[in-house]
């Protein structure tokens, strides 16, 4: 039972007003949106700490760079080697968290990188970066708007997974879009007709749920347009189309994170916990190479994360970091259910982090 004053209640009065406003039903990617970004309710909004190895610090799940230092400081090699082909001093990072990932970029990669712009729309999330970063001064900004023009390597790691999708339901007979109607007890699924499809061809059963990604595509499609010269890499859990869409997967990907548990239940106390879903990297892909982009590599995060030089890190580490390092690429923890992709414009290199493993035929 919610609290009169709770977060999860006061949202869900939100979400019930954009209910009755879109004429009893709300697609599930405003829901989803309103869910993680509506200011001061949504779960990104709020001041709580989503990020941390354990549920005692009052966190709900943890990050790469939270996990090691190691991952910055491979990241790191790969972004050196992406500045030096393209000839640019700034990085650009979408969804920066906590801030680890930049601390130990900024740190391992020094006076190579000039500017280092993060982009966040959370502002709770924007305030324990400025603490987190303070040391590194002005070299560090934070945009509130896309650049018109990119020179830039790009980074977002479990950025694509936090965009609203929509979701779609096979009846055996048609697609139809999944949204979110007010009921008695609270809220509730309604499906509707649709146009939409999923992009790839399945043998689906009857009952079977899936999501299509069309903001996650628009985004990299924007970037696209204003990424000039530079290097994109995104990592992120996820599958190829012939994976994601397989005829087995009949309920999807969604899932919500509270306290290092996951439940299949968005609609429960929203705002109180994460909603995310898989990306589907070839549509990811699609989108990039669509809009002028060229795809430079897939791989595992496991993969992509040896070529960069992981071994020789861990070997030097104490006997505690090499354990969590080791989660990142155990096949069984993070390092083949997440993957990295990615992206070039205006210049040409072979990515180190892609130099043995590449999946891009996958794709």
């Amino acid at each position: 039972m919610t609290e009169p004053d709770s977060v999860s209640t006061r949202l869900q009065a939100s979400i019930d007003q954009a209910i009755d406003a879109a004429g009893g039903w709300l697609p599930f990617d405003r829901f989803m949106s309103m869910a993680l970004y509506e200011p001061g309710v949504g779960y990104y909004s709020r001041a709580d700490r989503q990020f941390g190895a354990f549920s005692e610090s009052g966190s709900d799940f943890i990050t790469a760079p939270e996990l090691s230092p190691l991952f910055g400081r491979c990241v790191a090699l790969q972004v050196q080697q992406a500045l030096q082909a393209s000839q640019t001093d700034t990085v650009v990072e979408f969804g920066a968290g906590t801030g680890a990932l930049a601390a130990d970029l900024l740190e391992s990669l020094g006076e190579r990188v000039r500017h280092y712009w993060i982009v966040d729309l959370s502002g709770a999330l924007r305030r324990r970066q400025a603490e987190r970063l303070a040391g590194f001064g002005a070299k560090v900004r934070w945009l509130s708007s896309w650049p018109d023009g990119l020179e830039a390597v790009v980074l977002g790691n479990e950025v694509l997974d936090a965009m609203p999708v929509k979701l779609l339901a096979w009846d055996g007979r048609c697609w139809l879009e999944r949204g979110v109607v007010r009921q008695i007890d609270g809220l509730g699924w309604h499906d509707a007709p649709t146009t939409l499809r999923p992009p790839h061809e399945a043998d689906c059963v009857p009952g079977t749920v899936t999501e299509i990604h069309p903001q996650a595509e628009a985004f990299i499609s924007s970037l696209a347009q204003r990424l000039r010269r530079g290097a994109a890499f995104f990592f992120d859990y996820g599958f190829p189309a012939a994976e994601y869409y397989h005829p087995q997967r009949t309920g999807g990907t969604l899932m919500c994170h509270r306290a290092h548990r996951a439940d299949m239940n968005p609609l429960l106390e929203p705002g109180s916990k994460d909603i995310t879903v898989h990306v589907n990297f070839s549509g990811i892909a699609q989108a990039g190479q669509d809009a002028g982009l060229d795809v430079i590599g897939y791989a595992s995060q496991g993969r992509f994360l040896l070529n960069c030089g992981l071994p020789a890190l861990m070997q030097a580490a104490s006997l505690r970091r090499r354990a969590a390092a080791q989660m990142l690429v155990a096949e069984h923890e993070m390092g083949e259910l997440f993957k990295v992709i990615g992206f070039a414009a205006g210049c040409r290199f072979d990515p180190v982090g892609f130099s043995a493993g590449d999946r891009t035929h996958m794709l």
